[in-house]
């Protein structure tokens, strides 16, 4: 089970299209940075967890890919969306 301490600073590593990016503390199981990936609640105005990240390398990824975090949020948003004839009126492809 993972282990964090309660009062550990949450360093944002990047904030980008309602989402953020965030280290907070080390794992105290391995010894490696606690990468997470936070979204912000609409009614309070607060950041929660959406994803633990595994390691650093799945970390870089979803800052360099917005659609990769569109994928790992819970809250069913679309991502890798194609639209056809380039035309929003269109039906979309959700790959």
């Amino acid at each position: 089970m993972m282990t964090v301490k309660r009062d550990v600073k949450v360093d944002v590593l990047l904030e980008r299209e309602g989402y953020r990016f965030v280290q907070k503390g080390i794992i105290e199981l391995n010894g490696k940075p606690d990468y997470r990936l936070q979204k912000k609640d609409e009614y309070t105005n607060r950041w929660y967890d959406i994803y633990l990240f595994d390691n650093q390398m799945q970390l870089d990824i979803a800052m360099e890919d917005i659609e990769y975090c569109r994928w790992l949020d819970p809250d069913g948003v679309y991502c890798y969306v194609e639209l056809r004839n380039g035309k929003d009126d269109e039906e979309f492809d959700v790959f």
